[in-house]
C-alpha cells in the first residue's frame, strides 16, 4: 500500500520545521501568512489532509464569527441585532464571542473559531494591527470601529460627532470641556480625543481630560466624578453613554446637579440614554445598520467579492436631551468645600475607591 504523507513530509516539502507545520494546522493566526501559504500548498501537492487545516478546507459552514469586546455594553446590542438579522436573510448563522476588553483573550478565542467559520466580523477590536492582518490572510475579515487600511472596515464618523458635541456646548456658553477617556487600547478613543483637540483649538475653548477608563463601565464613570468636580468643570463629554451615566450618578452623589451645574454628553445613543434622569444628550450612530452592513460585506467577500480598502463611514447626529443646558456663571464646587455635600457623598468616595 502507498504510504500516506505525514506532517514531516509536509515540513520537508515546505522547507520549515514540523512544529511550524503543526502550528499552521492548529492555529493559523500564529504563523506568518507567507509561511502558512507555503505549508498549505505543500500539503495540497502531497495529498495531506487535516481537519484542522483551514487553508485546504473548501466546504463552507455558512457560519460567521461576530466578536465583541464587552457583551454587557448596550452599544453592542444594536450591532448584534443588525448582524444577526442580515446573516439570517443571507442564510448564515452567527457565532457570538465576548472577549472582556482583553486583547490576548480576543486573539486566542478568534483563532480557535477560524476553523469553523467562513469569515470574521470584529467590533472595536483590541488586538494589534499585525494580529488582525494575519487573520485576514486566513479568512475574510471585516472590522467595525477600527481603521486598518489593509482590512475592510466600517467606521462611525467620530470627527463629525465630536465636533457637533463641542459646538453644542460652546453654543450654551461653556468655555471649557472635560473628556472622560475610554480604554487606552481603543482606536475609537484615540480618534475622538484627537478630534476633540482639533475642535477645541478651532473654537478657542479649554480642553481637559480624565481617565482613561480601562473598562468603560458605569462604575468607571462614577469613579471619575470627583476628578470632574475638582476641576470645577461645567461641561463633560464621555467616551460612551454608559460612562456618561456613571458620571451623572457620581456628580449627583457629590451634590452637583446635571445640567444646572454640569452639562454631560455621551456617545452611541443607546437605550439607557433615554431612561436615565435626566435623559442624556448623546451622539447617535446607526449601530443596527453598521452590524447589518458589516455582515453583508463579509458574506460578499466569502463569495469572492473584492472589497474596497476605503472605509465605509456611517453618519452621526447629535441628539439633544436634558443633560445639557446653558452654563451657570455662579456654580461652586463641593469637592473644594464650597458647597454642602449630602451624606451620600461619603458613599460615592467609597464606591470610587472600589471602582478604580
Amino acid at each position: 500500500m502507498e504510504r500516506r504523507p505525514t506532517i514531516y513530509d509536509v515540513a520537508q516539502a515546505a522547507g520549515v520545521a514540523a512544529s511550524t507545520v503543526s502550528r499552521a494546522f492548529a492555529r493559523p493566526g500564529r504563523v506568518n501568512a507567507e509561511t502558512a501559504a507555503k505549508v498549505f500548498a505543500a500539503a495540497q501537492v502531497l495529498g495531506y489532509r487535516s481537519a484542522s487545516l483551514p487553508g485546504l478546507t473548501t466546504t463552507r459552514t455558512s457560519t460567521i464569527a461576530l466578536v465583541v469586546t464587552d457583551i454587557t455594553n448596550p452599544f453592542y446590542g444594536d450591532i448584534i441585532r443588525g448582524a444577526h438579522e442580515a446573516a439570517g436573510e443571507l442564510g448564515y448563522t452567527v457565532l457570538l464571542s465576548h472577549t472582556q476588553e482583553d486583547a490576548q483573550l480576543e486573539r486566542e478565542w478568534t483563532e480557535r473559531e477560524l476553523q469553523g467559520v467562513d469569515g470574521v466580523l470584529l467590533t472595536s477590536s483590541r488586538m494589534s494591527d499585525s494580529a488582525i492582518r494575519m487573520m485576514a490572510k486566513q479568512k475574510p475579515v471585516v472590522v467595525l470601529n477600527r481603521r486598518l487600511p489593509e482590512v475592510p472596515n466600517i467606521l462611525i464618523d467620530n470627527a463629525r460627532g465630536v465636533r457637533r458635541a463641542v459646538e453644542h456646548l460652546t453654543e450654551l456658553g461653556h468655555d471649557s470641556v472635560t473628556y472622560v477617556a475610554g480604554p487606552e487600547s481603543s482606536w475609537t478613543d484615540g480618534t475622538r480625543w484627537q478630534a476633540m483637540r482639533e475642535a477645541a483649538y478651532e473654537l478657542d475653548i479649554r480642553l481637559r481630560r480624565v481617565g482613561p477608563c480601562a473598562n468603560p463601565t458605569l462604575q468607571a464613570g462614577f469613579a471619575r466624578a470627583r476628578d470632574i468636580a475638582e476641576q470645577q468643570a461645567t461641561a463633560v463629554i464621555a467616551y460612551n453613554d454608559v460612562v456618561a451615566i456613571g458620571v451623572l450618578k457620581g456628580l449627583f452623589r457629590l451634590g452637583l446637579r446635571v445640567p444646572e451645574d454640569v452639562s454631560v454628553i455621551g456617545f452611541d445613543n443607546t437605550l439607557l440614554a433615554e431612561i436615565t434622569e435626566p435623559e442624556l444628550t448623546t451622539v447617535a450612530a446607526p449601530l443596527h445598520a453598521m452590524g447589518a452592513t458589516g455582515v453583508r460585506n463579509l458574506v460578499g467577500m466569502i463569495g469572492g467579492a473584492v472589497s474596497s480598502r476605503e472605509p465605509v463611514v456611517m453618519p452621526v447626529k447629535l441628539v439633544v436631551r436634558r443633560s445639557t443646558a446653558q452654563r451657570s456663571r455662579n456654580r461652586t464646587s463641593p469637592a473644594l468645600g464650597t458647597t454642602n455635600v449630602p451624606p451620600s457623598a461619603s458613599a460615592a468616595t467609597s464606591m470610587e475607591s472600589r471602582s478604580t
